[in-house]
């Protein structure tokens, strides 16, 4: 324990020297995070004409494999604030619908963030997630009544589906 607290004292120690010397500190140097019209292009770039194709858990059934998914975005585009509609094309089990849906985006610094809470799918419920996008993966966490799991998996993008 007094072995774990000397660390702990030299850790910081060091740490503040760097910060009054005007140093990063190692370890915390941060790629500048470009501005939201960049981030913003990006993202409907990203998934403009792409497929999300990956698995979903269900909790409670932990240990069973994960189920296939797949939601084509025929076209997404920024319409307002933080708003972008999604032209999808849903895939699960039975379930194939094309929908368009206009979900809320929010940014942890440089990554989108799906947003949705009690949001009502037509034909399916209101459903619950947190999902993020970052270098052609998404993950995330998902609800839908008294059911939700997570769910992961490739942003596929148009130009290598071709």
């Amino acid at each position: 324990m007094r072995a774990s607290r000397y660390l702990a004292v030299a850790l910081l120690s060091v740490l503040g020297l760097a910060t009054l010397r005007g140093d990063e500190p190692p370890g915390l140097l941060s790629t500048p995070v470009p501005d939201r019209a960049t981030l913003e292009k990006n993202f409907v770039e990203m998934l403009n004409g792409s497929s999300l194709v990956g698995h979903f858990t269900t909790d409670g059934k932990e240990g069973q494999p994960g189920k296939t998914e797949k939601y084509t975005l025929v076209k997404v585009a920024k319409v307002r604030d933080d708003f972008f509609l999604f032209q999808a094309r849903i895939q699960y089990g039975k379930t194939d619908a094309t929908l368009p849906l206009t979900l809320e985006v929010k940014w942890a610094g440089d990554t989108p963030v799906l947003t949705m809470t009690d949001f009502p799918v037509p034909g399916m419920g209101k459903f619950t997630c947190r999902i993020l996008f970052f270098r052609d993966q998404y993950a995330g966490t998902w609800s839908g009544g008294d059911h939700g799991g997570q769910m992961f998996g490739k942003v596929v993008r148009a130009s290598a589906a071709k």
